[in-house]
């Protein structure tokens, strides 16, 4: 891929960072981990490594915005942003379900939805 395809990649990701990533990370961090933290003391680790994911996805974006070295950039970004997704899958959400009451668990989701529909509006 060529520089001309490289801004562009850049430029998708950044869009798909601006539009869903940020308010996502932010639901999380403001109503689910605090939530799952005090259902589940014993997730505190796991939700502390998923912030510093969180934080390292940020830096990472603001690396891309600069546009110095690009490819590795997106890929570093993309392999991180991929093994998040997967801690969060295999690990953070089956403990939420083992944890979390169906009653609290419907609560803490129209919060996120909430959440997330209140940061979209900005």
């Amino acid at each position: 891929m060529g520089a001309a395809g490289l801004r562009e990649r850049a430029a998708e990701v950044l869009a798909f960072y601006d539009s869903n990533l940020i308010a996502h990370f932010r639901a999380e961090e403001e109503v689910l981990f605090p939530k799952l933290r005090s259902a589940a003391p014993q997730s505190a680790p796991m939700i502390d490594q998923l912030v510093r994911d969180h934080e390292q996805i940020r830096a990472a974006m603001a690396h891309v915005k600069n546009g110095a070295g690009l490819a590795k950039s997106i890929f570093d970004l993309g392999d991180l942003l991929e093994r998040h997704i997967r801690k969060e899958e295999r690990e953070l959400f089956p403990l939420f379900e083992q944890q979390v009451s169906a009653t609290d668990a419907d609560l803490i989701g129209a919060e996120l939805k909430k959440n997330l529909a209140a940061k979209n509006e900005k």
